[in-house]
């Protein structure tokens, strides 16, 4: 990750805790690269869709396994895409290309890890590759309003974090709770949870998006006068 104003990083707020604060600084005295942290947070992202979408073709204890995976793996990414910046900014061992392993990474993450909940047990492959377009929207207007002059906006509702809170807890939710809570009426075609997660994520990252826009332009605009 390149250096950046601390002030216009993501706000999250375990990055304080002394855990990670100590899992940045170990990797970075053995020489850790930010930029491979980012690309193992891709793989993991990756991995993640991979599992989701082999629940459609897994049942029993090999499905909910895959379930649980599929959340692991989206946690993973996230812890990766907080430490290879910790790792960069507060170890010292920013790159010229920092930036570029900071975003295209986590456009593919967000990608693998929607389109594979469409094609998972329950979901909407349509709905899948739209909440991606979606997300890969919502994070496109972050960079054009940066590249405009402005700072970062990582507001909500349906930034990256929820985005990924709501497939993880259904990755759960799936994986652990019984099979008669988690119904799948006939009208809904064997659709469920998952599609309405996908929906959420559509739905509050179309918002999200536009929310950005608004606050950009504002920004913009009190800059210019």
């Amino acid at each position: 990750m390149s250096e950046a104003p601390v002030g216009d990083r993501r706000p999250i707020a375990v990055r304080g805790w002394a855990v990670f604060r100590a899992m940045a600084t170990w990797l970075a005295r053995r020489g850790v690269s930010p930029n491979g942290i980012s690309l193992g947070g891709m793989m993991s992202g990756i991995a993640a869709g991979g599992a989701l979408a082999a629940t459609a073709h897994l049942t029993g204890l090999e499905q909910r396994l895959a379930w649980l995976a599929a959340a692991l793996f989206i946690q993973l990414r996230l812890l990766a895409n907080m430490l290879d910046g910790m790792v960069a900014i507060e170890c010292g061992r920013a790159s010229p290309v920092g930036e570029l392993y900071n975003e295209v990474p986590d456009r593919v993450s967000d990608a693998a890890t929607l389109i594979g909940a469409g094609y998972a047990a329950g979901g909407d492959v349509a709905l899948g590759f739209a909440a991606a377009c979606v997300a890969l929207f919502t994070a496109y207007v972050r960079a054009m309003g940066k590249a405009a002059g402005a700072r970062n906006e990582f507001c909500g509702p349906m930034a990256k974090q929820q985005r990924m809170f709501v497939v993880t807890v259904i990755g759960i939710f799936c994986g652990l709770a019984p099979a008669d809570w988690q119904p799948t009426p006939e009208w809904a075609a064997g659709r469920g949870l998952v599609t309405v997660g996908l929906i959420l994520i559509m739905v509050g990252g179309s918002f999200t998006a536009v929310r950005r826009l608004l606050r950009i332009a504002t920004t913009l605009r009190n800059r210019s006068t």
